[in-house]
């Protein structure tokens, strides 16, 4: 394992799980943050009202996660659909996240633990 700040994301369109290993001294530590949840918009007015709606929530989750990964300098995204390459997309057009090495996978539904064995795993490669 290499002494860099890391981080892995497990995401969906309802919430994402958030592992890395820059919380305390040891490196060698992953842990897991507290699961961010998406806010999801119900009943609108009209389609452009959702899509609004829908596309703020989305900067708003994204958001949150990018606040977990402040000091990161890799990053491991993964999850079902395309929430992984929106996040990607999101992450590299903010100037802090511009320069970030970020690898994309797929997984279906998994628990918080296997997340933090998915990272890891992703890591010691």
């Amino acid at each position: 394992m290499s002494d860099k700040k890391l981080a892995g994301i497990w995401i969906d369109t309802e919430k994402a799980i958030v592992a890395r290993n820059h919380d305390g001294q040891n490196i060698s530590e992953f842990t897991l943050c507290k699961p961010v949840k998406a806010e999801i918009q119900h009943g609108n007015s009209s389609e452009n009202a959702g899509n609004n709606a829908e596309t703020t929530n989305s900067n708003k989750f994204f958001k949150e996660i990018e606040h977990l990964l402040t000091n990161s300098q890799e990053l491991y995204i993964t999850g079902p659909g395309v929430m992984q390459e929106e996040l990607k997309h999101f992450l590299h057009d903010t100037a802090q996240f511009r320069d970030l090495k970020i690898t994309l996978g797929t997984s279906q539904k998994i628990t918080d633990e296997k997340v933090l064995e998915t990272v890891k795993d992703h890591f010691n490669r």
